[in-house]
């Protein structure tokens, strides 16, 4: 791992890949060095905030090195499904680039059980892991100016929802009706790191 400081409150860690990126979050959830604030996941990297009235970044760069090399909890995290209306925009051009049919890609999208890996971009916005390999294509090339809020979508290996309007450059492959951002609920995120997805055919 390759650690640098973030400001006077927080490091970043640089990682090999997500399931690195992933153990460690779930070494510090489970072993919390003194003074960790808040710890932020993404791709490659990990953020770790923390209180310097309690420890230092170099202090806490050496907690590092100390914690044990796990893998998240082996309890089954909890699983959301989302019902989804397989109309996206993008959905002929998917299986013409996948050589599939359009009903193929549905049953591939559906049947598979997704991972929050980290969330960004938007608020609510949750990085799904777990699509299927055949599904894999790289970004639109040209982005839209506004995605429909509750756009199902895929890019590169991430599926996602887009939890309101917003530009955005995936593959729109259906909606849902389904609230992932909600400010008067506790957490706001429908989607949080380590929750298992589902997503559910809900054309007639």
């Amino acid at each position: 791992m390759h650690v640098l400081p973030c400001g006077d409150h927080a490091i970043l860690v640089e990682l090999a890949g997500l399931e690195d990126v992933l153990a460690l979050n779930a070494a510090l959830r489970d072993h919390e060095p003194a003074g960790l604030v808040d710890v932020v996941p993404a791709a490659e990297t990990l953020l770790i905030m923390f209180d310097p009235g309690v420890t230092s970044a170099e202090r806490l760069t050496a907690d590092l090195a100390h914690l044990p090399d796990e893998r998240p909890d082996a309890d089954e995290p909890p699983l959301v499904e989302i019902p989804v209306g397989y109309d996206g925009p993008d959905l002929d051009a998917v299986a013409a680039a996948t050589g599939l049919s359009a009903a193929e890609v549905v049953r591939r999208h559906s049947g598979a059980t997704y991972t929050v890996a980290f969330t960004g971009f938007a608020p609510g916005f949750a990085y799904l892991t777990g699509l299927d390999p055949q599904l894999v294509l790289p970004r639109r090339d040209d982005p839209r100016t506004r995605v429909p809020a509750g756009s199902v979508a895929i890019a590169d290996r991430y599926s996602g929802v887009y939890p309101r309007s917003g530009p955005g450059g995936w593959h729109l492959l259906g909606h849902t009706d389904a609230v992932l951002w909600d400010l008067d609920r506790t957490p706001p995120a429908a989607l949080l790191p380590g929750t298992r997805v589902r997503f559910t055919d809900g054309r007639p």
